[in-house]
């Protein structure tokens, strides 16, 4: 997956005045998603949440400026199904800008209260739709077909 960062994003202001560099818990929070989204297609988006539960050994190298492009990997070291874990990298041109190891916790919100099945279903509906537009799997009309 990739971060491009914008020089719009309203938190490169403050972080830091005159040197707007993308925060390292935003690339950590990047890190975390990219795994996630493994973890979903994986197991067949079987959990309405993943949730990182621990993040070990994070080293940053370089720093992601405006009008780069954060590419991100994540290297599936385990995945069950109660939890996973990666070794992840970004790069930004070939440089290496966070590395880390993460571990992911997968939960429904019914496993605790079976209320909340109807919340899950919901939940996993959408990033069943937000997983097929990231992969461009949504299939896309001819041109000159009828609508």
């Amino acid at each position: 997956m990739a971060k491009n960062v914008s020089m719009a994003e309203e938190y490169l202001a403050d972080h830091f005045p005159g040197f707007p560099v993308l925060p390292g818990v935003m690339m950590l929070e990047a890190a975390t998603q990219t795994a996630a989204w493994l973890v979903r297609q994986t197991l067949g988006f079987a959990h309405s949440l993943i949730l990182l539960r621990e993040a070990r050994g994070v080293r940053y190298g370089t720093f992601v400026s405006p009008g780069q492009t954060l590419t991100l990997a994540a290297d599936t070291v385990e995945i069950t199904p109660a939890r996973s874990d990666f070794k992840v990298k970004g790069t930004v041109n070939g440089q290496t800008a966070i590395q880390a190891r993460l571990e992911l916790v997968h939960l429904n919100l019914a496993d605790t209260d079976p209320l909340l099945a109807a919340a899950d279903q919901r939940s996993l509906a959408i990033q069943q739709e937000r997983w097929q537009t990231l992969t461009l799997r949504t299939p896309v009309p001819a041109l000159g077909a009828a609508s």
